[in-house]
């Protein structure tokens, strides 16, 4: 996406500060809240500085849409309540303050015609003196007692806190230096007080649920927590798998549980509709949580098919972004994704007959923007010598490669738990995965279930002439993908569309009563879900 002249990104901002404003305005002076009925409770603190993102928008969509179906609905706002927040976050400079003034600008956009109710930081001493002098080790498996005096179970703080350090630092292994120690520190004080502030939040306010951004981010994880062990219901939510789509869950939004009926089969009208999707996708023309990755999918190169036509066999190996939310389940099997690259390096070296291609995930060095990873598979690539290696073809995150053509001429396919992994099996190919993904729920691919039986597994996938794939693999592949994109994908891109920082958005025109349930499927969703107790699923 071109960028915006300076001038025009400020009249933008402007408008898109009025039609914000104008549109909370409008909600809340058309809400009756039941008398009855208990308030729904929000925290998002890590879905934005300042601007739109997407996750704010579909918290604030779903906030509005339940006010205007006649519930209360309670933010809880944070007003510089952290000595460090994870946005906020200087990889380069641990000491700079985060811009909280900002943030709570933006804030006030979002909650300006809403109930919120504040909170602030206030360190707690005792655990401040605790966490000095603890390296990073001892801080990952550090616990404390919680603030709430009812709660008898010891707050997990350092597990609570460690994703977040890893995102925020674009890195799985952390360096025990000062930096490091200095913001791990300081999220665990900032975690611990978010939990105390949002303990009192619930002891005041009540709430029939808490809806919280992905619980896995500290602040949300604290919260999350907090209520839980008060006995709330908590749902978190993420993006979903279509443009401008959002997942709603009772569980662990990242790992993205979906409950799928045993006796769903696709009729031939989503057979059909899920044709399509696939076509666009093989070809490269789709999106990931708002961003176009490859914009020119490349076919394979002549010099690359003759080079392959030396070997038996190809075997492609798809990475993940070792920093990512989701590899916090995905860590199942092996310790992390480096620790299952090493053992594919054993493979390759036990296997010169066969041409193995490490494909480098597309977000990994994410051109534009401060996400590029610090620990990466190009890194790993290099310090293990491994473009020395004649039976391998590196191709880096940027490298406009199409993975479904190598998928095509693959004799089976090494996943961690990318998404790719549930698309080659639709392709036809076997997958033999090495971390837990959001599609392993279900018997799609090859899992198992230590690190001996991938070996061996791999093993045998290399010598055997011919692999056999279990019928049931492609039928729940198929359930399972239509269900994830046109089922769980609650769509709010008829309220958005992107604007030129990636991630983020801006409203488009519309009236407030296309936020009603009765006009808005997805939020019809979200009121059913909450109403129900049940998954929060499109009706179809």
């Amino acid at each position: 996406m071109t960028k915006s002249p300076a001038w025009l990104q400020t009249l933008r901002a402007l408008l898109d500060d009025y039609r914000l404003l104008r549109l909370t305005s409008r909600v809340a002076s058309k809400t009756h809240p039941a008398a009855d009925r208990k308030p729904i409770a929000f925290f998002n603190a890590t879905t934005r500085l300042n601007g739109l993102s997407q996750n704010s928008a579909f918290a604030m969509f779903a906030a509005m849409g339940l006010q205007l179906a006649g519930y209360p609905v309670v933010y809880f706002r944070c007003l510089a309540g952290m000595s460090r927040c994870v946005l906020g976050t200087n990889r380069d400079d641990h000491l700079q303050l985060p811009p909280c003034k900002k943030c709570m600008r933006q804030s006030s956009k979002v909650f300006s015609h809403a109930l919120s109710i504040g909170f602030y930081y206030q360190p707690e001493q005792d655990l401040l003196t605790a966490l000095s002098d603890l390296s990073v080790e001892k801080m990952g498996s550090f616990v404390w007692k919680a603030p709430d005096p009812d709660i008898q179970s010891p707050m997990p703080l350092g597990e609570m806190v460690l994703p977040s350090l890893r995102w925020a630092l674009r890195r799985h292994n952390l360096q025990n230096d000062e930096a490091t120690r200095y913001l791990f520190r300081e999220y665990i004080l900032s975690a611990y007080n978010v939990a105390g502030e949002f303990s009192k939040f619930l002891n005041d306010v009540q709430p029939l649920a808490a809806v919280i951004f992905n619980g896995i981010m500290f602040p949300e994880a604290a919260a999350r927590w907090i209520a839980m062990q008060k006995g709330y219901r908590v749902i978190t939510h993420e993006v979903g798998f279509e443009p401008f789509s959002a997942f709603f869950s009772d569980g662990q939004a990242t790992a993205y549980p979906i409950q799928i009926p045993q006796d769903f089969d696709l009729s031939s009208q989503q057979n059909e509709k899920l044709d399509a999707y696939l076509e666009r996708r093989f070809h490269g023309n789709f999106t990931m949580a708002g961003i176009r990755f490859w914009k020119d999918m490349k076919d394979l190169d002549d010099e690359f098919l003759e080079r392959s036509a030396q070997y038996k066999q190809i075997v492609p190996v798809f990475t993940n972004v070792i920093y990512d939310t989701s590899q916090i389940h995905a860590n199942v099997v092996f310790p992390h994704m480096f620790a299952w690259l090493d053992l594919i390096l054993e493979i390759i070296r036990a296997h010169p007959e066969t041409l193995f291609v490490i494909r480098a995930h597309p977000d990994e060095m994410r051109p534009g923007t401060r996400k590029q990873s610090r620990e990466s598979v190009r890194g790993w690539v290099e310090a293990h010598n491994v473009n020395d290696l004649p039976n391998v073809v590196f191709v880096d995150s940027q490298e406009y490669f199409s993975s479904y053509q190598l998928i095509q001429h693959s004799k089976f396919v090494m996943v961690y738990n990318s998404s790719i992994g549930l698309e080659a099996t639709l392709m036809g190919k076997a997958v033999l995965c090495g971390g837990k993904a959001r599609y392993t729920q279900y018997p799609i691919v090859f899992f198992p279930d230590t690190q001996e039986s991938y070996y061996q597994k791999a093993e045998e996938f290399l010598e055997i002439a011919e692999i056999s794939i279990p019928e049931e693999f492609y039928r729940n592949a198929r359930r399972f993908l239509y269900y994830q994109l046109y089922r769980v994908s609650l769509p709010f891109g008829q309220f958005l569309e992107a604007v030129d920082r990636p991630g983020f958005v801006r409203i488009h025109p519309l009236s407030w009563d296309s936020l009603k349930p009765e006009y808005c499927p997805a939020v019809q969703a979200i009121v059913n879900g909450i109403q129900g107790e049940q998954p929060f699923l499109l009706t179809e």
